[in-house]
């Protein structure tokens, strides 16, 4: 099937990635989006990121921090501005960094995590919705993490993709007579440059190492899922195939939920 997404524009954040061996989610997702027929904004901190993306595929970057409401504003009315519409925003902005268990975390890397992980994903949807709204459709997808049910050593991270999954379930149920559709994805264990390279750094580990435990641990096939994988599930849920999907949180996993409790 071709051209799942002919006729849409999309805009997403997080669309460049830290560098690494394999490719992140915001990356995968913008070069799936182009190739099945939309329109792509690239929205990144880091241009440069962004713009490494919009080389590999025809579309457009921007430059975006989204925990600043200024720059939330301005990606919005980017968009608005080139194509008069906004028909998907997939919110795909996340960070962890010196998080840990609540007894030892920070209190200024909680606020940094959540102000980007919730706060940002909330304000560019606040601003999304005014355009969506006024046009009676839309479709927002947040990437959570199954972090949001599980885990325990990085309670800040856990925290903000919880509440990611509560944003979404109540955006999808404040907009539902307005045509506008809000589903999450929980990705599991992904082979992505954020999580393998970031956590190879983090801890000294060679990346093969870090890929080895971490494969080991997926019941499907031990194997972790990509980038693709996250890409994939993102475009069925942005795309008409989902039009009676709203307020789902998908868990792109591998089987690893079904191992809990």
């Amino acid at each position: 099937m071709a051209d799942r997404l002919k006729g849409k524009t999309a805009i997403i954040t997080g669309a460049g990635q830290t560098p690494g061996e394999t490719i992140g989610n915001g990356r995968a997702m913008a070069m799936l989006f182009a190739r099945e027929g939309a329109e792509v904004l690239c929205a990144d901190r880091l241009l440069d990121r962004a713009e490494e993306t919009v080389a590999m595929i025809a579309a457009f970057a921007h430059q975006a921090d989204v925990s600043r409401d200024a720059d939330c504003v301005g990606l919005i009315e980017a968009g608005k501005t080139r194509w008069g519409r906004i028909d998907i925003l997939v919110n795909n902005v996340g960070i962890g960094g010196g998080d840990g268990p609540a007894h030892r975390v920070e209190e200024a890397v909680w606020d940094r995590i959540m102000m980007v992980n919730l706060k940002g994903a909330w304000m560019t949807t606040k601003h999304a919705l005014a355009v969506m709204r006024a046009q009676d459709s839309g479709s927002i997808v947040n990437i959570s993490s199954l972090a949001a049910i599980a885990g325990g050593n990085q309670v800040a991270y856990e925290v903000s993709k919880a509440a990611v999954n509560r944003l979404t379930t109540s955006t999808a149920s404040a907009n539902a007579r307005h045509g506008v559709r809000c589903n999450a994805i929980m990705p599991g264990y992904m082979d992505t440059p954020m999580a393998v390279s970031g956590i190879a750094q983090a801890t000294g580990q060679s990346t093969q190492d870090v890929r080895e435990t971490r494969d080991a641990r997926v019941p499907l096939r031990g194997k972790m899922g990509t980038g693709w994988d996250t890409a994939y599930a993102a475009l069925f849920l942005a795309s008409d195939e989902a039009a009676f999907i709203t307020g789902v949180v998908m868990a792109v996993d591998g089987g690893m939920s079904t191992r809990m409790g």
